[in-house]
């Protein structure tokens, strides 16, 4: 039986820093705040002690001691402020558990969270920028190689170029197929240096410190040559695996037992992601159901006086992970249809009444909708949902339709501010939803959700494909 060998993780003098900064940011966030109004305690100076223990419980959750190189400094100021924003209700629990009445009053407590958010995006702000100018000027700069010319290499070199706080300058490529196996470097790229052999001498002689090897998964035998050679250096060696060969939908690592594992078709909404999201489709929902109960009753009177039939119509779609769920509408037809078949209304359709002409035309039959997303059914943005007729229709001809239903199905999405609203009359039509969906959920982020709900605004005013 092959030996399984495990990666571990280790704490980086990187992290220890940035954990001692942090804590000391709580501290002096509480001082600012209890100085202002009274002398510092004792027990105060407990407080800020268990506090920066529960934060740094919190940041294990919120993943804030990654590694941030790379990311954006907006993504690492949002996840550490918001990692405080989190520890501060931990903090108030965890001083009822231990009988602990903290002597702050509501304006010490609120000036001491405002002020270690702050301190804590004004920190991690100024770190960056400082380590960003002193590598962009040629400090703690590392020379890197690339074993392997394609299309992954390219790939690799715009990444690393397009992140200057990385601080690392490349050196050229190397392999030991001929040009006319290969092609040719492109010249703003980089230019090849040698063979796998001249790497080698070139890592001995420590020309370079880290090498990236971006051959094909399948080519494991000439990695475990190329690896075995390099064990005589000191060179850092990293292997870029060459997932962009598979369709992947938000993927992330994880480990099972200290084992590396790379998802492929992922959830984005876990953690703290999720939770954000769902307390803004709580919060916008709640306030939009107040803003238009009137508006809503008296939809359902006018349905209710000028067509025979419910005011309501629920019908089955496909939810988070493809269960079945109910969804809400206003009846804007003479017909309810949730059969196995189910016939997409067209321009002029003779089912369609007249108050339900106007309520498609404007959208206003999704608004009962808002009770779905109340229930944790749907969200504000999403991948709108089809009828199971339908999803059971395109699954067999459309290649990665179902992963759409890998989050909760939205009232708007960006498929429908792109233009992908309405009737789908060909395959076509609905391959490019599904495109738009797909790339919803690779690319998700909180700022994303709130265009689209503007967005969603204009598209509406233009009544565009909407019958």
């Amino acid at each position: 039986m092959a030996t399984i060998r495990r990666i571990h993780q280790y704490w980086s003098v990187r992290e220890l820093f940035y954990r001692l900064l942090d804590g000391a940011a709580v501290v002096i966030g509480l001082w600012g705040a209890v100085v202002l109004q009274r002398d510092f305690r004792q027990s105060d100076l407990l407080a800020a002690v268990l506090t920066v223990l529960v934060f740094h419980f919190v940041a294990e959750i919120t993943g804030l001691y990654r590694n941030w190189r790379g990311i954006s400094v907006e993504r690492e100021l949002w996840c550490a402020v918001s990692t405080w924003l989190f520890t501060v209700p931990g903090f108030l629990t965890l001083g009822f558990v231990l009988g602990e009445l903290w002597d702050l009053s509501r304006n010490t407590l609120t000036l001491w969270v405002v002020l270690t958010a702050v301190i804590l995006a004004v920190d991690r702000g100024l770190v960056r920028g400082v380590l960003s100018i002193l590598r962009a000027k040629g400090y703690n700069t590392r020379y890197y190689a690339v074993v392997g010319i394609n299309e992954l290499a390219f790939r690799l070199i715009e990444a690393l170029e397009n992140a200057p706080d990385l601080g690392l300058k490349l050196l050229g490529f190397y392999d030991d197929r001929p040009e006319e196996r290969t092609g040719a470097v492109p010249p703003e790229i980089g230019h090849k240096l040698g063979n796998i052999q001249e790497l080698v001498e070139h890592a001995r002689q420590h020309r370079v410190d880290m090498i990236y090897i971006t051959f094909p998964m399948r080519a494991e035998e000439r990695i475990r040559g190329i690896l075995a050679q390099l064990a005589d250096t000191t060179a850092s060696v990293y292997i870029v695996p060459d997932f962009f060969v598979f369709q992947l939908l938000h993927s992330r690592w994880t480990n099972i037992g200290g084992l590396p594992v790379v998802s492929v078709y992922e959830n984005p909404f876990y953690g703290i992601d999720g939770f954000v999201k769902r307390a803004m489709d709580v919060v916008l929902a709640s306030v939009l159901l107040i803003l238009f109960a009137p508006l809503m009753i008296a939809i359902a009177i006018l349905i209710k006086a000028t067509s025979p039939g419910p005011v309501f119509f629920r019908q089955r779609r496909y939810g988070l992970d493809g269960r079945e769920i109910r969804v809400w509408k206003f009846r804007t037809m003479t017909v309810t249809e949730d059969g196995d078949q189910v016939t997409q209304a067209k321009r002029n359709d003779p089912r369609v009444t007249r108050i339900g002409a106007f309520l498609r035309r404007t959208s206003l039959d999704e608004l009962p909708q808002l009770f779905n997303v109340l229930r944790g059914e749907m969200s504000l943005v999403g991948p709108r949902p089809h009828a199971t007729a339908h999803n059971e229709e395109y699954r067999r001809i459309i290649q990665g339709y179902m992963l759409r239903h890998k989050v909760k199905p939205g009232m708007t999405g960006l498929a429908q501010v792109h233009g992908c609203r309405g009737e789908t009359e060909t395959v076509e039509k609905m391959q490019k939803r599904v495109e738009w969906d797909l790339q919803y959920i690779r690319e998700w982020s909180l700022w994303m959700d709130i265009k689209i709900l503007f967005q969603t605004i204009f598209v509406v005013l233009k009544g565009q494909n909407a019958y």
